[in-house]
């Protein structure tokens, strides 16, 4: 009977369980991340730091979305909401929803949309 085989590939579950400590999900200020919420780097990256924390600073100079950002580092977003759990509990990046909250409540422009609708009807 043959040794049961480890997979060589570091990219596998292994890899999520190193990077996240163990950790299944994001807990305090990061349990309201979204994939549309805006992150952006508040401080820069400190030696010794994990290079995946490094690469999120990087790239969060401008503001990156939840979602784009899982894209370019080719993370779940259960692993990444945990990194970046990290890193809004230590202040090096801050978490923003994409729409201002005195936006959100105000509603579409209505004068813009009978515009739109004006114009549909003429065609």
């Amino acid at each position: 009977m043959s040794a049961p085989r480890r997979p060589t590939d570091p990219s596998g579950l292994e890899r999520y369980y190193v990077l996240t400590g163990g950790r299944s999900g994001p807990g305090g200020s990061a349990s309201s991340l979204d994939v549309a919420t805006l992150i952006t780097s508040r401080a820069a990256a400190v030696p010794g730091m994990q290079h995946e924390h490094e690469e999120i600073l990087r790239r969060c100079r401008d503001p990156l979305s939840v979602a784009e950002l899982g894209a370019h580092l080719g993370l779940p977003f259960n692993i990444l909401a945990v990194l970046l759990a990290d890193l809004l509990d230590a202040g090096r990046v801050e978490a923003r929803d994409p729409i201002p909250a005195s936006d959100a409540g105000r509603g579409p422009d209505l004068a813009l949309l009978e515009e739109v609708l004006s114009g549909l009807q003429r065609l």
